[in-house]
């Protein structure tokens, strides 16, 4: 059983660190600064016996009109109506604040449980604040830390009374666990039918490509703010979905910028929030302007992607802007094959997350490249193909020595990795390597995936004789 809760309040009381406690970890970034969540983001954790599924929100602004703020408001308000019970935290250093006041009056509306909690009360620096609480019409507070950790039994205690309330109603929905991949590799063994394990999809890109309107487009709401200001996403937010009865989360991150411009420490843990997301994904989406797609700084994204053996393909965002589609779709497939030719075969694919078109196309994209990330290639089927390049273009033969590939066989899958053992393979040129990858992509139809080739030498028999 796990109680669904959202940790609400004005900007800069310490949601996010309350977060953080709570899932056990340093998911949500923290700073100094007000303001620095903007999206919800979600975590499991656990409090005493308490299963909890936790909600971090932005900090809540009184406002109502078209700007930034407005946005990240009614994603909290989004959080609450989804939420079992709301944490409604404030600065007991500060006391209860006009903007608190009217919070807790939407809170009530609300027809929720609350639990009022008074952050920063180290030692005895938060009384005055505690007293203040009683204007808010929500009950006793539980005085805490959270960056320290105290007052957590007190905050126990609320939360374990609203749960009672909800399960005696019926309101708290049981939820699984995700089940783990432990299988172990088999190149020869027929891969599972359909693995139950959710796919991972990360969309990347620099700042104010589209990724959070375009996953809006994928999920058909609002569930990321947008806007025309460039950087509006700090965190990397996952959202668990479902596509064609497949188990996926989509993963939005901040846009990365060309390291040389990133000089302020929120930009760079958002950056490093990106790295993570992009080093734990399956399959991550390069999403582009089309009035500035492959720059170099996308390129540099994509060498990144496939360093570190996630499958790529390339979204052209703003579909709807472009003037001759047909012409900039030749352009682009163009661009991709000059300054990528080692990512030769991604996929590429335009589309607009403001109208939905091509959203299909692009999922059935990363599906497939899913597919050739995990693919496995039987030991029979290498060797005879390994037969047939080398018989079709002999290895070098450095110092008049012919290199002699001997034996091929597949070690790991995602990405997929093959070990060949030759005579002489320290030596072996790039080129010859290359182009064994690239038949070898071409052969097994694995476009838009890294292809990791380790060669080995096999020990001369002869080579401890006199």
């Amino acid at each position: 059983m796990t109680l669904t809760v959202a940790i609400v309040g004005r900007p800069n009381v310490g949601k996010s660190t309350l977060f953080n406690r709570l899932a056990g970890k340093k998911i949500a970034i923290v700073d100094d600064r007000p303001g620095v969540t903007r999206d919800r983001k979600e975590a499991r954790g656990r409090l005493g016996d308490l299963d909890l599924l936790l909600i971090d929100t932005a900090g809540f602004e009184d406002v109502n009109d078209a700007s930034l703020e407005a946005r990240m408001r009614r994603q909290t308000e989004i959080a609450i109506e989804e939420a079992d019970v709301s944490i409604f935290l404030y600065d007991a250093r500060a006391g209860v604040t006009a903007v608190d006041e009217r919070f807790a009056q939407l809170l009530r509306k609300s027809g929720k449980p609350v639990v009022l909690a008074a952050n920063k009360c180290e030692g005895k620096q938060g009384d005055e604040g505690l007293l203040d609480a009683w204007r808010l019409g929500l009950g006793d507070p539980a005085p805490i830390s959270a960056e320290q950790g105290e007052g957590m039994a007190d905050l126990y205690e609320g939360l374990a009374a609203a749960y009672e309330k909800l399960k005696g109603a019926g309101g708290v929905v049981s939820q699984e666990s995700e089940p783990e991949d432990e299988e172990p590799f088999d190149p020869d063994a027929e891969p599972p039918a359909e693995p139950d394990k959710p796919i991972r999809i990360a969309f990347v890109g620099r700042p104010n490509a589209g990724k959070s309107t375009l996953i809006n487009g994928i999920l058909d709401d609002e569930r990321f703010v947008t806007g025309p200001e460039a950087g509006i996403t700090r965190d990397s937010v996952t959202v668990a979905w479902k596509w064609r009865d497949r188990e996926i989360r989509l993963v939005d991150t901040a846009g990365l910028r060309k390291r040389a411009k990133v000089q302020e420490k929120l930009e760079r843990m958002s950056t490093m929030e990106t790295t993570h997301s992009i080093r734990f994904a399956d399959v991550v989406v390069l999403v582009m302007d089309p009035r500035d797609a492959f720059e170099k700084q996308d390129v540099q994204i994509a060498i990144l992607v496939l360093r570190e053996g996630r499958g790529l393909v390339f979204a052209i965002t703003k579909w709807d802007t472009v003037d001759a589609p047909s012409e900039a779709r030749k352009e682009m497939e163009h661009q991709a094959e000059a300054h990528l030719p080692h990512a030769k075969g991604t996929p590429l694919v335009p589309v607009s997350g403001v109208t939905r078109k091509n959203l299909d196309k692009l999922m059935d994209a990363c599906l497939k490249v899913h597919k050739d990330w995990s693919a496995r290639v039987k030991t029979r089927d290498l060797n005879d193909w390994l037969q047939y390049v080398t018989q079709k273009h002999p290895p070098p033969a450095p110092d008049g020595k012919r290199i002699k590939p001997r034996y091929m066989a597949q070690m790991k899958t995602r990405p997929p990795t093959f070990v060949l053992m030759a005579s002489r393979a320290n030596e072996m040129p790039e080129t010859y390597k290359r182009y064994l990858l690239n038949e070898l992509r071409e052969a097994f139809d694995l476009p838009g995936v890294p292809i990791r080739l380790v060669l080995r030498q096999g020990k001369n028999p002869f080579a401890d004789k006199g």
